[in-house]
């Protein structure tokens, strides 16, 4: 196996086979070695980068998940406090929250997509 150096300016030196090198010069460009190598593996610290900020499928989820229970227990404890005001008699607002609480307890298919 034939390795070849890639000796570039004062900078350290890589030994690499002699394919890698080909690649390497048939797409730099105007680019030395050394520039091209440097280019590349920042590109790739870059992406890691970017892919750690983006939020995973479960992750996401389970955001919607305790969003819903936090919609949940806001319309509960204001369906409750209304009926506490109105002493049990549930007019149709009250009755129309009351639909609207039971209808987030169920995700729906719209959460089981992702």
């Amino acid at each position: 196996m034939r390795r070849t150096l890639l000796l570039d300016e004062d900078d350290l030196i890589m030994v690499v086979k002699e394919d890698i090198v080909r690649q390497i010069d048939d797409n730099r460009g105007e680019m030395n070695r050394t520039e091209f190598v440097n280019y590349l593996i920042q590109c790739q610290l870059k992406e890691r980068l970017n892919q750690q900020k983006c939020v995973s499928k479960l992750e996401f989820q389970s955001f919607t998940r305790q969003m819903t229970d936090l919609l949940h227990n806001f319309l509960e404890f204001f369906v409750s406090y209304g009926m506490s005001m109105n002493k049990g008699q549930l007019d149709d607002t009250v009755q129309a929250l009351n639909r609207q609480l039971e209808s987030f307890l169920d995700p729906g298919p719209e959460l089981e997509e992702f």
